[in-house]
């Protein structure tokens, strides 16, 4: 997670960007009381990732029911990564770095815990979805010295 928090969203690769404006956009869709899917549907497509729409509108939907705790987004406009959005980044790139139950521990802290294996096969679903569109988020850092 530390790897994420409060680093500039400029700095991120484009899965990471597509994910930082995906969890935003659903909070802002929430709160003007619109459908995040029908908002959001077009930019899933064009990044190809029309089968990873659903999974993410899951994930979204059992942090907002049955999150453990009030999570923290930050505003479309804001470049820089709040804490929860780099909880959020974090366990999508764990899902390529090792199994999905290794983020089972994290899930535990954040989800009901009926709720834990949904979560965890809809993030996987997520995360299938960005690598087989090119665009699974990177850990890597790039600099952030501008150039």
């Amino acid at each position: 997670m530390y790897e994420f928090v409060d680093r500039p969203v400029t700095s991120l690769d484009h899965g990471g960007r597509f994910l930082v404006w995906s969890m935003r956009s659903w909070v802002r869709a929430m709160g003007d009381k619109r459908c995040p899917g029908e908002v959001m549907a077009a930019a899933f497509a064009k990044w190809n990732m029309t089968l990873g729409l659903q999974p993410f509108l899951r994930v979204m939907a059992l942090f907002n029911r049955h999150g453990l705790e009030t999570f923290g987004f930050c505003q479309l406009q804001c470049n820089h990564i709040s804490e929860h959005e780099a909880i959020i980044m974090s366990m999508v790139c764990s899902l390529r770095d090792s199994r999905p139950e290794a983020v089972r521990g994290v899930v535990e802290q954040l989800i009901d815990e009926e709720f834990v294996d949904h979560f965890i096969g809809a993030m996987s679903a997520l995360g299938r979805s960005m690598d087989q569109a090119s665009i699974f988020p990177s850990r890597s850092t790039r600099s952030l010295r501008a150039g």
